[in-house]
């Protein structure tokens, strides 16, 4: 059985970025709830709601790649069904970017120039 891979446009990709910064958002403060107060666990394990974020954004293909950075993968497609990332960091005002797998954010490239 063929797998089917979800995949988003620019456009869709960009409808989902405030949507997305808050879940960010939420869990950066949930690590740093957790650096200063070690003891209190009242915040969650930020563990949980790390890998609850990974999860919720999974569903759609997207990858959180790096929390830190705000880096972040939404799946995409050219029309001859080859797939690849557009790629966005959290305070970059839309997705600009893309990347082939193989070549990760080194790699990136203008969606101005989509991939062939």
């Amino acid at each position: 059985m063929h797998e089917v891979r979800p995949v988003l446009t620019v456009d869709e990709a960009n409808a989902r970025l405030p949507e997305i910064e808050r879940l960010v958002a939420s869990v950066r403060e949930a690590v740093a709830r957790d650096a200063a107060r070690a003891d209190d666990l009242l915040g969650g394990d930020p563990r949980l709601v790390f890998a609850g974020a990974v999860a919720l954004l999974a569903v759609d293909g997207i990858v959180l790649r790096d929390l830190e950075r705000g880096l972040i993968d939404f799946p995409a497609c050219t029309p001859d069904g080859r797939h690849y990332w557009l790629c966005w960091i959290v305070g970059e005002p839309q997705v600009e970017w893309w990347h082939w797998p193989e070549d990760g954010f080194a790699g990136r490239r203008p969606v101005a120039e989509p991939p062939t």
